[in-house]
């Protein structure tokens, strides 16, 4: 595999142009519409539409990215494009616009190849920074939003599109040249990996996430734009500079939240991030002007870019074995989460002449994900704390406070020989040796009671019937208000010790 740094910043820049052309129209709809007439039901459609493609295409083709390499599948996407993009440029009617824009999808598509292929070149403990860095091609679309306008006032909207043409040629022929040929390939088919995860609440959770902060982001990327010009009466170019400030602002946060989720709890950045979207989408609904606008629009890109970083640092954490096609669902959804907001902001202006109920929609939802969130953090928690016991060589028995036996780990069946099917249910008199009275358990309760614990050495006996020494502590469990909820015994085979 070649140098980690060469496939960096290559992916990098060519998700960079990939993002370029996906927010074509969006970017010179204001031009566009001067020589093509939409409604606005319409241009909300078609500037909708790229994003349909761009997000359903990101499942195959970060299965495909897994298995053919990010080299190939990269370059066969910008030869590709380079049909919707010359076909844009001639475009004269809203079919045009709807068949060119569905191609162009695939320029948002490539965000699933570097996802899944770089990882590949680093370590775990950096790959929320190394997605988070790879996130920045996302600022393609500022580059686009802030440029297209200002190339189309000199030689129009087609001589602006057709500039792209010869972006897309001389980045195949990088990728061409410099692009990995060695890197590592998953054979899997992608029914099996797809059977592997799509009963796994994790993702559809993570899914979650990135419906909403990535879906925030695309969907203020595409609808920015018209919106300050239709709302504000702001012309089109500072209307795209406002958004390419918007989207500049959360790409390069990106690699921030990914850092972030390198160095501290990944969950407990979520909890932050989504507190912080549904704090802006209240602001965005109540701002009576251009000035209270901006602010919510900016904690929006702040906190949206830091959660996307976050978000993949979590997806290869918990799904390496299915990176392929675990990406594309995640970053599909993400899509998808861009996809509707436009059309239900139009749908809502349209009923009720203002678009505070989509906004609104937006800080629901994201309530909903924070308390996911903690949900998720929890239990993180208790799996942990789960595999400390599992992992542990000291056999664990846990009962209730009636003392029958809830849980043993798996030194409690190679100790004793029982399973944890045979000591479900049971007592601890199930490894009763007989060889103490009832004298010896009575002090040993008092112990417990009037100490919280006991701790000794007691003969016991094996499935086997084998005599063994133990070493044993036992400890109660209590609730917020003392009371025993559960008692704990772990101990030690000291046999072969007391022989010697």
């Amino acid at each position: 595999m070649k140098k980690p740094g060469i496939q960096l910043s290559l992916q990098t820049s060519s998700l960079v142009v990939g993002f370029m052309v996906w927010v074509l129209i969006s970017s010179l709809m204001s031009y566009i519409t001067v020589d093509i007439p939409l409604t606005s039901g319409q241009a909300s459609i078609v500037t909708a539409i790229p994003v349909i493609l761009g997000s359903l295409m990101r499942i195959p083709i970060g299965f495909y990215a897994d298995r053919f390499g990010a080299r190939i599948i990269f370059l066969v996407s910008f030869l590709i494009l380079l049909f919707p993009v010359f076909y844009l440029s001639v475009a004269d009617s809203f079919i045009d616009l709807v068949i060119g824009g569905l191609i162009l999808g695939i320029g948002g598509a490539t965000f699933s190849i570097g996802v899944t292929s770089l990882p590949k070149y680093y370590p775990k403990e950096k790959h929320g920074f190394i997605n988070g860095v790879y996130g920045v091609g996302n600022v393609g679309t500022a580059i686009t939003t802030f440029g297209a306008p200002i190339i189309a006032e000199s030689i129009g909207w087609q001589g602006a599109i057709r500039i792209f043409l010869i972006i897309l040629l001389v980045f195949s022929a990088l990728i061409f040249l410099f692009g990995d040929r060695k890197e590592e390939k998953v054979k899997k088919s992608m029914v099996e990996q797809i059977k592997g995860v799509y009963k796994n609440s994790t993702l559809w959770f993570l899914c979650l996430f990135y419906f909403i902060t990535f879906g925030a982001f695309v969907a203020f990327t595409m609808f920015l734009p018209s919106f300050l010009v239709d709302n504000f009466g702001l012309d089109p170019v500072d209307a795209g500079i406002r958004t390419a400030i918007f989207i500049a602002i959360a790409t390069l946060l990106r690699p921030v939240g990914g850092l972030l989720a390198d160095k501290f709890n990944a969950f407990v950045i979520l909890m932050f991030v989504f507190l912080g979207v549904a704090f802006s989408g209240i602001l965005l609904s109540f701002s009576p002007d251009i000035a209270w606008y901006t602010v919510g629009a900016l904690a929006v890109a702040i906190t949206v870019g830091i959660g996307n970083g976050t978000v993949f640092k979590l997806v290869p954490l918990y799904f390496s074995n299915q990176a392929g096609i675990v990406n594309g669902i995640v970053s599909a959804m993400g899509g998808l989460g861009g996809f509707f907001p436009p059309l239900l902001l139009t749908a809502v202006a349209n009923m009720t002449g203002h678009h505070a109920i989509a906004f609104m929609l937006m800080s629901e939802f994201a309530l909903v994900s924070f308390v996911i969130v903690i949900f998720m953090y929890y239990q993180d928690r208790v799996n942990i704390e789960g595999k400390i016991i599992e992992g542990a060589a000291e056999g664990i028995m846990v009962t209730n406070n009636k003392r029958i036996i809830q849980n043993v780990n798996p030194a409690f069946e190679r100790i004793t020989g029982y399973t944890k099917e045979e000591a479900h249910g049971n007592t601890p008199k199930l490894l009763s040796s007989g060889k103490h009275g009832p004298d010896f358990y009575k002090k040993m309760w008092n112990a417990i009671d009037e100490k919280g614990f006991w701790e000794g050495e007691i003969t016991n006996k094996r499935k086997n019937g084998e005599l063994y020494q133990e070493l044993l502590t036992i400890s109660p469990i209590r609730n917020n208000v003392g009371e025993i909820k559960y008692y704990v015994g772990v101990f030690n085979d000291i046999t072969d010790a007391e022989k010697s």
